[in-house]
């Protein structure tokens, strides 16, 4: 597998005294093909969020559907039906031309695995899973090249307002509030990450 990181995430580590951590994070966390946590937390997925780009245009987007909408077809394949939309195509037009994605599954109940999913994708027009979901225009198909788990912090817990008044739902512990320590996240006490915190990390030597 190829770096995750270019020069502009080399600059900004080493300016802040990070490249330790991400090389360590990038080592014991990214992975080479989808696993059973991962396949399970896809194939159970209502929704997910995906990152698309060519030039200018650049869009993020919200996908949904029944649970099962997303599978895993291969060790590091996924497909999904693009659904009828708005017909401004913003996603689809984006991988058309440059197919690069970015996706995240996640849930906001504080609790559900996270995975982030990067790779080349492609539109497939005449894929036989299009009968299963009428009004589907495509299958969109994604060979991962990163598989990597998404960041706990900072994630909202909103479940228990999920059927009800989403204001009765949690803040993530970990947000930074004036005149409070920062809540420490447990990844962080690692044994391949503890010892290589930035100088400047609020938590380094901390037991």
């Amino acid at each position: 597998m190829t770096s995750m990181f270019h020069d502009g995430h080399r600059a900004l580590q080493d300016r802040f005294d990070g490249r330790r951590v991400a090389d360590a994070l990038e080592k014991h966390r990214r992975l080479a093909e989808f696993g059973e946590e991962q396949r399970e937390s896809i194939h159970n997925a209502d929704f997910f969020f995906l990152a698309t780009a060519h030039g200018d245009s650049v869009d993020c987007s919200f996908k949904g559907g029944p649970k099962g909408f997303v599978q895993v077809t291969g060790p590091t394949e996924l497909e999904w039906p693009d659904f009828d939309g708005n017909s401004m195509y913003r996603s689809t037009g984006n991988i058309s031309m440059s197919p690069s994605v970015g996706m995240l599954f996640i849930q906001m109940d504080g609790n559900s695995y996270r995975l982030r999913v990067n790779g080349p994708a492609e539109l497939i027009f005449d894929h036989p899973r299009l009968t299963d979901y009428p009004g589907a225009k495509m299958i969109v198909r994604v060979t991962a090249r990163e598989i990597f788990p998404n960041c706990p912090r900072y994630i909202p817990n909103l479940s228990a307002g999920r059927d009800t008044d989403l204001s009765a739902g949690r803040a993530s512990e970990y947000l930074p509030e004036k005149g409070q320590p920062l809540a420490k996240p447990a990844w962080k006490d690692r044994d391949y990450i503890k010892p290589i915190l930035p100088e400047q990390d609020p938590h380094k030597d901390q037991t």
